[in-house]
């Protein structure tokens, strides 16, 4: 039985590649995505601490927004003391309720990635044309805050439809960040060229470790750090990527934050033999040197 396909790429081992080198002749890229995100108020999609009441939802709703108010300022204060650079990933939406988080990562110098319009919605549950109206309301919004157009997309909730990457590719974009399906950069076949596919964590980010695995601070501190370990060591043989997928509604929170400080500075540490970075860096790099399969 032959299965139905995507069509997108075809299969690679990761020991048959060819092996290249990072900037400084680094062999591990890292990168931190930091999600900021807005929901609307009384419907929709949103994370939930604890079950879901009838709508409005007051008690989910605040404690997602409890990330945009403290945690995110908090998270702010650790990467400048820890000097390190994030890949920002915004929902438009973001714009209209609280701008200062987005220029306070924009005088940083930090990367603004587009992130849809609000994670209230999944994209893959619309049509083409309204799906492609989502991506040019999203991407109009970036660049008009942020002067450029963004070049990198993560759908919200991880969700494409059949037409997602060939919309994107369409509408300017270089990479998007949806598929986790591999430890390197490569190239997704769309109807009018390409589009570079970065790695994006399912594991090492907080929103399955923490709600769904119930996992402790404690406990995803130890992920962060074992898995950077190992890729490290990996990353002898051929370059690798290895990002980290943060909320501030979830890391921010005080007793979280204080664990993830210990992971990032024990990274930090490292920084001479790594490339801590940017998603949009990578793809650059690995697009002005023909890298990617």
């Amino acid at each position: 039985m032959k299965l139905p396909t995507h069509g997108r790429y075809g299969y690679s081992a990761i020991t048959e590649r060819a092996v290249y080198d990072w900037p400084n002749g680094t062999r591990l890229a890292v990168y931190i995505g930091l999600n900021l995100e807005h929901f609307a108020f009384g419907e929709g999609l949103g994370a939930k601490l604890a079950s879901a009441g009838p709508e409005p939802d007051v008690l989910n709703f605040a404690w997602r927004d409890y990330g945009n108010r403290v945690g995110v300022w908090r998270m702010l204060d650790m990467f400048d003391a820890l000097g390190l650079p994030a890949g920002v990933l915004v929902n438009a939406a973001i714009y209209d309720h609280c701008t200062q988080v987005v220029a306070a990562f924009r005088g940083r110098g930090d990367e603004i990635i587009a992130h849809g319009r609000s994670n209230s919605e999944r994209q893959g549950d619309f049509d083409e044309a309204d799906e492609r109206n989502l991506i040019a309301e999203a991407t109009a919004a970036l660049a008009e805050a942020e002067g450029k157009t963004p070049v990198g997309w993560l759908g919200p909730w991880i969700s494409e439809s059949r037409t997602t990457p060939d919309l994107l590719q369409e509408a300017g974009y270089r990479y998007l960040l949806d598929w986790c399906c591999d430890d390197q950069p490569i190239w997704l076949e769309t109807r009018s060229g390409r589009i570079l596919a970065l790695p994006y964590p399912q594991e090492v980010n907080d929103i399955p470790a923490i709600p769904l695995h119930r996992m402790s601070p404690a406990d995803f501190t130890d992920l962060i750090v074992d898995n950077f370990e190992e890729m490290l060591q990996q990353a002898e043989a051929q370059p690798l990527v290895m990002g980290i997928a943060l909320h501030p509604y979830l890391v921010g929170q005080p007793y979280r934050l204080r664990h993830l400080r210990r992971a990032l500075q024990h990274i930090a540490a490292e920084r001479e033999q790594i490339w801590f970075t940017t998603p949009g860096a990578i793809a650059n790099h690995v697009i002005e040197n023909d890298l990617a399969i």
